[in-house]
C-alpha cells in the first residue's frame, strides 16, 4: 500500500472529547470515526487491525472444535418472550417494529436464537458435543458510551454457544473455551487474567471474565500477584484432552482472582499483604455456563443413549473484538503513539522514503517494498514528498513494528536503516540483508 494513495485521515492534534489513551490515538491515527453517541465507523487502518483480531479468534475458535456461522442482527420479540427475557432484559434492548407491526429487537446476544436454530435441527445425542459460534454487530442501549469503540453502542461480537448430552460434558465444552481464551488473547500479547465474575442478564451459575489490568478500566479488580507469572497454555493444546484442560482450568483458578461483584474481602485479606493486587481492568471476554436455562424454557431436547429425552445443557462464550482493539492500544503505547504487536499491526512494516523523487531512494524502497509484498508481507510505503520528521512522526503514531528507512547517503553505499518501533533499536544493513530479516 502506498501512503499517497491511502485513506488515513491523520488528526494533528488530540480530540477534545477523547477522556483515555486509546479513544485520542484511534482518533488522532484515522482508525474510526464516530457517528453518533456510541456508534463509529471504522476506517480503513482501523479496519485492518479488526481483521487481523478476527482472524486470531476465528482460528483459536475453530481449533477448539467450534463451528463458525452467521445469525441475523434484528430477531423477533417472541423467542425473547419464550425465554422469559423480553420484559426482564431492560432499556438496554431496542425494541422496534416491522411494517406489520410485529414486535422486533435488534439482538444483544443471540442465546434464544441459537436455542431455536439447535431445537429445530438437532434430534440426537449422537450430533453432540455442539458449538457454534458467530462474529457479528450487537447494540446495547447504553446509557452512558464512552471511551470510544471500549464502550460503545453498537459493537462487534464473537459469541459462541455449546449445546452438551451432560453436566459434565458442558464443563469439559467450558474448559475448552477456557484454554482457547487464554490462546487467543495471549497470540495478541495479551495477559488476560480469567476471574469470578457475575452472571447478569444472561443468567447461570458459572462464569469468568478474561479481564486486563489498566488504569483506564472501568471494573475493580482483585486478584493475586501470580497471575502475572502463570505460562500461557501451550500452542499444541489438546482440546480433547478433559483431563489437561481440566488441569489449565484448575491452575488459572486456583489463585484468587474476581471481579467487585463476586469479590469476596475475607478471601482476598487473607493473602499475604505484599501479594495483594487491586487495580482496574478491561473486560475483553465473558463465559457462561448456564445449564438449562434457555434450553428448558425452549424445549431444546435431544434423544439419549437411552432412548429418553434430555434438556440439553448449554454455555455461552463472548469475546468483543471492537474492544480489544482499544485494550491492546490500553496495554502497549507511548507518548508518541501506538505500539501494535506484530500479530495485530495493521502493517508488518513502513517503508519511509526520506526523498521522495530522488533516484537511488526511489529504487531502493521499490525494491524492498516490492520483495516484502511478493513475501506475504502487508507493506506500508509512505512515497509522500513530507518532511522527515512528519514521517517519522506518522511511522511512529500509527505503530507498525519495524520502520525501513532510506535515505540519500544510505542508499548510496547500498544501505537502509532498520527501527524497532516498541523498542527504538536502529541498525543499519545492506539492503538485501534487510530484506531477507524482514522475509525470513
Amino acid at each position: 500500500m502506498r501512503l499517497s494513495r491511502y485513506y488515513l485521515p491523520i488528526l494533528k492534534e488530540n480530540p477534545k472529547e477523547a477522556e483515555i489513551v486509546s479513544h485520542r490515538l484511534m482518533l488522532r491515527t484515522g482508525m474510526i470515526r464516530q457517528q453518533s453517541q456510541g456508534i463509529y465507523s471504522w476506517l480503513p487502518l482501523g479496519k485492518r487491525v479488526l481483521d487481523k483480531v478476527n482472524r486470531i479468534i476465528r482460528e483459536e475458535q475453530d481449533r477448539s472444535g467450534a463451528i463458525e456461522l452467521l445469525m441475523p442482527t434484528l430477531q423477533s420479540a417472541e423467542l425473547w418472550q419464550e425465554s422469559g427475557r423480553y420484559d426482564a432484559y431492560g432499556k438496554e434492548m431496542l425494541r422496534i417494529k416491522d411494517r406489520q407491526e410485529r414486535p422486533m429487537l435488534y439482538g444483544p446476544t443471540n442465546e434464544e436464537m441459537v436455542t431455536d436454530i439447535f431445537r429445530s435441527t438437532v434430534k440426537s445425542y449422537k450430533s453432540l458435543p455442539l458449538n457454534l459460534y458467530h462474529i457479528q454487530l450487537k447494540f446495547r442501549d447504553e446509557i452512558r458510551p464512552r471511551f470510544g469503540t471500549m464502550r460503545s453502542r453498537e459493537f462487534l461480537m464473537k459469541d459462541a454457544y455449546s449445546f452438551d448430552l451432560t453436566r459434565e460434558g458442558a464443563e469439559h465444552s467450558y474448559n475448552k473455551m477456557f484454554a482457547a481464551y487464554l490462546r487467543t488473547f495471549s497470540r495478541m500479547g495479551l495477559r488476560a487474567i480469567p476471574m469470578r465474575a457475575d452472571t447478569g442478564p444472561i443468567g447461570g451459575n458459572l462464569s469468568h471474565e478474561f479481564i486486563i489490568l489498566a488504569d483506564t478500566g472501568e471494573s475493580e479488580v482483585f486478584c493475586h500477584k501470580d497471575f502475572v507469572n502463570f505460562d500461557i497454555p501451550a500452542v499444541d493444546t489438546n482440546f480433547d484432552d478433559a483431563d489437561g484442560l481440566k488441569a489449565i482450568f484448575d491452575k488459572w483458578t486456583s489463585v484468587y482472582a474476581a471481579t467487585s461483584e463476586m469479590h469476596d474481602e475475607a478471601a482476598f485479606n487473607a493473602i499475604p499483604e505484599g501479594e495483594r493486587l487491586s487495580a482496574r481492568g478491561i473486560e475483553v471476554g465473558h463465559i457462561f455456563y448456564f445449564g438449562t436455562k434457555y434450553s428448558e424454557a425452549m424445549g431444546a431436547k435431544v434423544q439419549g443413549p437411552d432412548g429418553k429425552e434430555h434438556i440439553v445443557h448449554m454455555g455461552s462464550y463472548g469475546i468483543g473484538p471492537t474492544r480489544l482493539v482499544p485494550a491492546i492500544i490500553e496495554a502497549s503505547h507511548d507518548d508518541n503513539g501506538i505500539i501494535w504487536p506484530a500479530s495485530v499491526a495493521p502493517f508488518d512494516a513502513m517503508v519511509i522514503n526520506m526523498k521522495a523523487g530522488d533516484e537511488g531512494c526511489d529504487k531502493a524502497c521499490e525494491t524492498i517494498y516490492a520483495a516484502l509484498t511478493k513475501a506475504g508481507k502487508d507493506v506500508l510505503l509512505d512515497d509522500t514528498d513530507d518532511r522527515a520528521g512528519q514521517k517519522f512522526a506518522t511511522a511512529d503514531l500509527i505503530g507498525v513494528p519495524t520502520q525501513i528507512i532510506a535515505g540519500p547517503r544510505s542508499v548510496a553505499a547500498g544501505e537502509v536503516e532498520l527501527k524497532d518501533r516498541k523498542t527504538g533499536h536502529r541498525e543499519v544493513m545492506t539492503i538485501e540483508a534487510a530484506i531477507n530479516k524482514l522475509v525470513g
